[in-house]
């Protein structure tokens, strides 16, 4: 049974409490009591850098609400209602393309996310350097959080993962890719493949905090609506807000970190200097560029940093930094119309990359692609994307996630499936599971 927090969804109070005065294991034992609620969502930073900040550390919780918007045509009245000092958090599937532009999603899906979902937190609680805030309805929080229990679980053994496109009908698709490519219909298309298994039981928080510790990412985050939860390690920025200011962080190139430092630097190198990659990296921040400047004040539009080279637990990523001064009348609504779903997960040209993925991929991305984020009252925001990630409905016992790669003609099919296998390694080692 989903827990509710008493009292006054909005009586606003905010404790401070020092960093030290807390266990250890605190923010476990927060994310197990807030997953308890039929809405949650945690994001994480894991303590690590990254070019004009990682997500905030903020968890939110909020019992079943009636008024929660499912449509970006929804949201912005939702947003303005906001109450002072109450951050909006939310999810956003890769099927609101079809309220943008004149797409469909008719391919089936085990999981079935509303397109869009926020909710207004009745208590959440941000981390600081030293301490942690507590805000909302914070009567008996911290006793609750503090008398939680971590049970000890067995490590998952989820069997095997069943590919949606098996590897002969992928790498096929990538053929056909090359060849739409060659026929003038797209440039580069972001082609993704499902794996899921079903009637699985698990532990989401356990599976979560598993993942993050294999797999630390700066947007990492869970996301809990009623059976329906997101596990996710994603590196990537959508889209961030700071004052006028909009960025987005599209990557584009991925290798497997080295052994020893000598091969991590080599393939550090042979990554930076990947002429394929780098025309990736390239053709899509032409393409969220060209999307920004929908939004932004002319000739503000820029590339701070083209081709940086990032390291993570298991991957080199190359990542570019594009940023704009938002025109003083564009709020989140308008971004989002203007930019979403990311370039970096669809191809180019945008629409008929859209087009050629529902043809191929067989099967609805749900949140994979979309995004988690949150909301200030003042305008700011922070949206990831979601990749590296695991969707569970606790309900049926459905369990999925999703990895792609970029098509160029020059892809070579193999080389595309094993670029896949790589982005899935933590999430199939987390699971103990294997490929099927």
């Amino acid at each position: 049974m989903a827990r509710t927090v008493a009292g006054s969804a909005y009586f606003c109070t905010v404790l401070t409490i020092p960093l030290t005065e807390l266990p250890p294991d605190f923010r476990a034992r927060a994310l197990r009591w807030a997953a308890g609620f039929a809405q949650c969502a945690y994001y994480e930073h894991n303590d690590l850098a990254y070019p004009a900040g990682p997500f905030d550390r903020l968890l939110a919780v909020a019992p079943a609400s009636a008024d929660a918007p499912r449509s970006l045509s929804e949201l912005r009245a939702w947003l303005a209602a906001l109450p002072a000092g109450v951050p909006g958090c939310g999810c956003i599937s890769y099927e609101v393309k079809n309220e943008i532009e004149a797409l469909q999603s008719a391919n089936a899906s085990g999981l079935m996310w509303p397109q869009l979902h926020f909710f207004r937190p009745q208590t959440w609680l941000r981390w600081h350097s030293e301490s942690i805030e507590l805000h909302g309805d914070t009567a008996g929080v911290l006793k609750d959080i503090l008398a939680t229990a971590l049970p000890a679980l067995p490590a998952p053994a989820v069997p095997a993962m069943r590919p949606r496109m098996p590897k002969p009908d992928y790498l096929r698709a990538v053929e056909d890719v090359r060849e739409d490519i060659l026929n003038g219909e797209v440039y580069e298309l972001n082609l993704c493949q499902e794996f899921y298994a079903e009637n699985v039981a698990l532990d989401p928080v356990d599976v979560f905090l598993r993942l993050n510790a294999a797999s630390p990412a700066p947007f990492a985050g869970f996301f809990r609506h009623h059976d329906h939860f997101l596990l996710c390690a994603s590196p990537e920025r959508f889209l961030a807000r700071r004052g006028s200011a909009v960025i987005s962080q599209p990557i584009k190139g991925t290798i497997r970190r080295g052994n020893t430092p000598t091969d991590d630097e080599l393939q550090r190198h042979t990554l930076l200097h990947d002429e394929k990659e780098r025309a990736e990296n390239l053709m899509i921040v032409d393409l969220v560029r060209n999307d920004l400047a929908r939004v932004a004040q002319t000739g503000t539009v820029q590339v701070p940093e083209l081709f940086g080279l990032y390291p993570f637990r298991h991957v080199w990523q190359m990542i570019s930094t594009v940023q704009a001064e938002l025109r003083p009348e564009a709020d989140l609504v308008d971004v989002l119309r203007a930019t979403f779903p990311m370039g970096s997960m669809t191809g180019a040209p945008k629409i008929r990359a859209m087009q050629l993925i529902e043809h191929y991929e067989g099967t609805r991305r749900g949140l994979y692609s979309g995004s988690i984020g949150y909301v200030w009252p003042g305008g700011d925001f922070e949206f990831n994307v979601v990749i590296r990630s695991l969707q569970y409905r606790q309900d049926t016992g459905y369990l999925s996630f999703q990895v792609g790669s970029a098509i160029t003609y020059d892809s070579v099919p193999e080389r595309e499936y094993e670029e896949c296998l790589l982005k899935a390694r933590a999430i199939l080692d987390v699971l103990g599971a294997v490929v099927e």
